[in-house]
């Protein structure tokens, strides 16, 4: 059954900000803790102030504006698809069926995110003026995560966002919960550390570790899969296994099998 969420104000308004909410109070918690978690680093302070391409100014620019336009096509997107006084009779839906709609979000969200992200990257055109933006984040870090050139960010995160809560067919009330979750797993897959305990380290292959392969030059045509699974890399032939290492000066760093390295 889903939860009672009579705040005064309507589920699609919460579905639509309470995402964008989330990625700053989450993101800002990983830059806190970044300050004090030197141990835990996929790369030093230094290398992320260092080797990065774009100034954080501009990065929180990039990341608003996108979080714009994924308001704007929310809100167009809750009122084709009805009210939440329309969606009242799916408040009890059972938690097998809640289930059954997360799961399919996710695996709807990973397909179009892989195949649209391969694309980018095979594209010469849209690699050099579009998604060539992200990853000029070479060492990602939390609130970078939605750091897109905003074609990339509609068509990446915004339709696989809608077609996802389209094709799972869930109410505008279990989106609160799912793309809130997809908030902070991207966070997270970008935030730099690799802590004791995260639970999403346990239970998902696809980390901060394993994207962060990915934003490595040796990298860049490997692990593709975003931000839940890592079934499209491992069926395609484009997952990179890694390793994790302690560096001698503190932290971690992921580093390819020698057997891919070597190409």
């Amino acid at each position: 059954m889903m939860m009672d969420l009579d705040l005064g104000v309507s589920d699609e308004m919460l579905g639509t900000f309470a995402p964008l909410l989330v990625y700053w109070i989450y993101s800002g918690f990983y830059v806190v803790l970044g300050l004090f978690a030197e141990d835990y680093r996929l790369h030093t302070k230094q290398d992320e102030d260092d080797k990065n391409l774009v100034s954080k100014f501009d990065v929180v620019k990039g990341v608003l504006l996108q979080q714009a336009v994924q308001a704007v096509v929310a809100t167009l997107l809750f009122a084709v698809t009805g009210s939440d006084s329309q969606s009242s009779t799916n408040e009890n839906t059972s938690l097998l069926v809640l289930a059954r709609q997360f799961i399919t979000a996710m695996l709807v969200m990973d397909t179009w995110q892989y195949f649209m992200h391969r694309y980018m990257h095979q594209n010469k055109f849209l690699y050099k003026h579009i998604h060539s933006l992200h990853h000029r984040l070479i060492v990602p870090y939390s609130f970078g995560a939605l750091y897109n050139h905003p074609i990339e960010g509609l068509l990446l995160d915004t339709i696989g966002g809608a077609l996802s809560f389209l094709l799972s067919g869930m109410s505008p009330r279990a989106s609160i919960f799912f793309f809130s979750f997809a908030t902070i797993k991207t966070v997270d897959d970008h935030c730099g550390l690799w802590l004791p305990g995260n639970l999403f380290h346990m239970f998902f292959n696809n980390n901060s570790a394993y994207h962060d392969v990915h934003h490595q030059l040796y990298g860049n045509k490997y692990n593709f899969s975003q931000p839940f699974f890592v079934m499209w890399d491992k069926i395609l032939g484009t997952h990179m296994p890694y390793s994790l290492e302690k560096r001698a000066s503190g932290g971690f760093e992921s580093r390819p099998c020698k057997a891919y390295k070597d190409e």
